[in-house]
């Protein structure tokens, strides 16, 4: 029997929580403001504490992230950290700084700890020191190569080892960038980014003397020079799993609940598929599954070695994807659904659900726009303030009734 990897999704918000565990995670990672790399994070304490609860409720683990890198002053403030550690009770901590690993030792030794991505782990000697150091897991740099990951594994058989599947690329060596802390006094080592690697760029000559600058010509292919395209793993999925990794992880705390729910559909449906017959495994349907996300692209990124030119879009930072979220499915009844707008929808409209737990997508065409609040029709209806639209159960015609719930998402052609 084929020994499957945890799939585990990212929630940056209790609906993402929510999304993930309806489209088959395993486990969830989240992360409080001021507590781990996403110093922006909307979600709160209490709203974590209800998402370990529903996750464990329905058989699931969440991970709290832990990976920031802390100044001597910040120790003076762990004290009020314990205490939520206490309160949230999470299954792991995800850190990065070796000093915060210390005090997790010493504060919190039955807590299981995750050593994070931004450790830049690359080699088996790295593995066995975290091990050393009482580390349960380590989550693999980006930049090991599926040859490298395969020797680590070899190497270091008991201990596991989590690696990045999906999701953002930086720039920057793990995340590692200066540029958005220098020119905009926002740390990416703190979720605060600016993606500077996004912006478009001008090269200019400067002459010191007379101060006199002067651009130089070029064209739009060099305009975004270092703008990655999104890792995708899942064109070499059999691959992946046959090395037996302990985790697949997805990034993106700061993403819609659309973006966790999709991505987290189209993995747990290729595993299981890959699970049930690993020799005659096709990752074609389920990367048409991630295409309907905004994108900047795929790429396998360093799976096979140093990335080349095409791991980078040089032309754009636009989504190359024809379709964007539709709504979500806020309440659901034997006559009808209430679906909340992520973008406008019109008359005419054909929306396609993402159904968990299989493929078999249903699409239906909206014929009018029934306001649910007013029940009046008209010709559409914006998203923002809750808007939402009941779409009669009828207009769904037969089949999978039972998973026309909530947190079901649909997309549309843009």
């Amino acid at each position: 029997m084929i020994r499957l990897p945890e799939l585990l999704a990212p929630a940056g918000t209790l609906d993402a929580f929510k999304t993930a565990i309806l489209y088959g995670a395993d486990a969830i990672y989240a992360g409080l403001p001021g507590f781990s790399m996403r110093a922006r994070a909307k979600i709160t304490t209490e709203e974590v504490k209800t998402g370990i609860e529903l996750a464990h409720a329905a058989g699931k683990k969440v991970y709290l992230a832990f990976n920031l890198f802390a100044h001597d002053f910040e120790y003076k403030n762990l004290d009020r950290v314990s205490e939520t550690i206490n309160y949230l009770r999470p299954d792991a901590l995800i850190v990065s700084d070796p000093g915060i690993v210390m005090w997790v030792r010493e504060n919190h030794p039955d807590m299981p700890i995750h050593i994070s991505t931004q450790a830049n782990i690359c080699s088996a000697r790295s593995v066995k020191f975290w091990q050393a150091a009482g580390a349960k897991l380590c989550v693999l740099a980006r930049e090991v190569t599926h040859s490298e990951f395969k020797s680590i594994r070899e190497a270091c058989p008991d201990i596991g080892l989590e690696i990045f599947v999906h999701g953002a690329m930086c720039m920057s060596y793990s995340g590692r960038c200066l540029l958005s802390n220098f020119i905009t006094g926002r740390p990416a080592n703190r979720g605060a980014c600016a993606q500077l690697c996004r912006w478009k760029y001008d090269v200019i000559l400067r002459e010191h003397d007379s101060g006199i600058e002067m651009p130089i010509e070029e064209d739009e292919r060099g305009a975004y020079i270092m703008n990655s395209k999104d890792l995708c793993l899942m064109p070499r999925l059999g691959e992946v799993i046959s090395a037996a990794p302990d985790s697949l992880k997805i990034e993106g705390r700061n993403r819609s609940e659309y973006y966790v729910g999709s991505v987290v559909h189209a993995y747990r449906c290729a595993m299981d598929a890959y699970a049930a017959n690993p020799e005659n495994f096709n990752p074609a349907p389920f990367m048409a599954a991630l295409n309907v996300l905004e994108t900047r692209g795929y790429t396998t990124a360093f799976f096979d070695g140093p990335v080349g030119p095409d791991a980078h879009d040089y032309d754009t930072t636009c989504s190359t994807s024809p379709y964007q979220a539709a709504g979500v499915i806020i309440d659901a009844d034997q006559d009808a659904i209430t679906l909340e707008l992520r973008n406008e929808l019109k008359a005419g409209d054909e929306i396609t659900f993402v159904l968990p737990g299989t493929m078999a997508n249903i699409s239906v065409k909206l014929t009018e726009i029934i306001n649910a609040k007013t029940k009046a029709s008209q010709p559409k209806m914006s998203a923002g303030q809750h808007n939402s639209i009941i779409i009669p159960r009828k207009w769904l015609g037969n089949g999978h009734e039972d998973k026309f719930v909530p947190y079901v998402l649909a997309y549309k052609q843009k």
